[in-house]
């Protein structure tokens, strides 16, 4: 028998990190189910343009989710503004990339605060009001790189494992209320993140509406491993029950072993500049340009 969708018209969804990127494209999609969207976002103007271009009751709230007061902030202005919080989605987070042994502690530092502390403060402050509602629902934003370590990217694949593991944690202990939890676990996406990255041989980059679109379905029909596209799904559950041996050599014959080992720096400065930006505590650990 096939499940009733859940209703979407009306309920209210927090994003953070929704200024750009899949968290923009998450927006819209929100906004075009029917949904009132708060987007959270360290850059308020660059939020504030995007609620004005989504319209329909969409606010721009400034987050800074390495601050666990910022976030309850920003879920206390969406309640007050559009109502109590049905849906947050944790999205907020940068990938920065090079060589582990060559990454400077300040890098290795802001991706963890940002992409492990921001999803913890993010479930800490929402998850008591999600618990409130008649239907809430948790989802964070993993990566495939939260399932499989890459070459290039080892501390954010660290982080992305972490969101992985925490999210299956949570969604253990409240087994029985009535919060779903979802972990998105996408390829590489077409963002600005993934600037200068080049293309698998049969796993191509996405675009940030289809990540989106399964988020919007994950909502309507609840589930916990929202891989994008979905057919990643059983090529990573066979890769994870090979001996280690074959699946790195499952991984090198894909061309995915090297997704993040080679990207066009030149291509990506522009992202790693502003994402070494984005925890004004921590240096940038990226020389200026010259």
């Amino acid at each position: 028998m096939a499940r009733e969708a859940r209703q979407l018209e009306g309920r209210v969804i927090a994003i953070t990190g929704a200024a750009r990127g899949i968290g923009r494209a998450t927006a819209q999609a929100c906004v075009r189910a029917g949904m009132r969207v708060s987007i959270g976002d360290l850059d308020l103007d660059a939020a504030e343009r995007t609620a004005s271009e989504l319209g329909s009751e969409t606010i721009a709230v400034q987050l800074n989710v390495v601050d666990r007061a910022s976030v309850g902030r920003f879920l206390d202005i969406t309640e007050a503004r559009l109502g109590p919080v049905d849906v947050l989605v944790n999205n907020a987070g940068i990938m920065q990339l090079g060589s582990f042994l060559q990454e400077d502690d300040a890098t290795a530092r802001r991706q963890v605060d940002i992409n492990v502390h921001g999803v913890l403060h993010g479930m800490k402050e929402g998850l008591p009001r999600l618990l409130a509602r008649p239907q809430g629902h948790l989802v964070n934003i993993a990566s495939t790189a939260g399932k499989v370590g890459f070459a290039g990217g080892a501390t954010y694949s660290a982080t992305k494992h972490f969101v992985v593991g925490i999210s299956e944690a949570a969604r253990n202990e409240l087994r029985g209320s009535r919060v779903e939890i979802s972990c998105v676990m996408p390829v590489i996406v077409k963002t600005e993140l993934a600037a200068g990255l080049a293309e698998g041989r049969f796993i191509k980059q996405i675009q940030p509406e289809d990540v989106a679109d399964a988020i919007v379905q994950a909502l309507r029909y609840p589930r916990f491993d929202v891989f994008v596209p979905r057919n990643v799904g059983p090529l990573t559950k066979l890769g994870g029950a090979m001996p280690q041996r074959v699946r790195e050599g499952f991984g090198r014959a894909l061309r995915i072993d090297r997704s993040l080992a080679a990207p066009d720096s030149e291509a990506r400065r522009a992202y790693e500049l502003r994402a070494a930006a984005s925890e004004r505590a921590l240096s940038t650990g990226v020389p200026p340009p010259e």
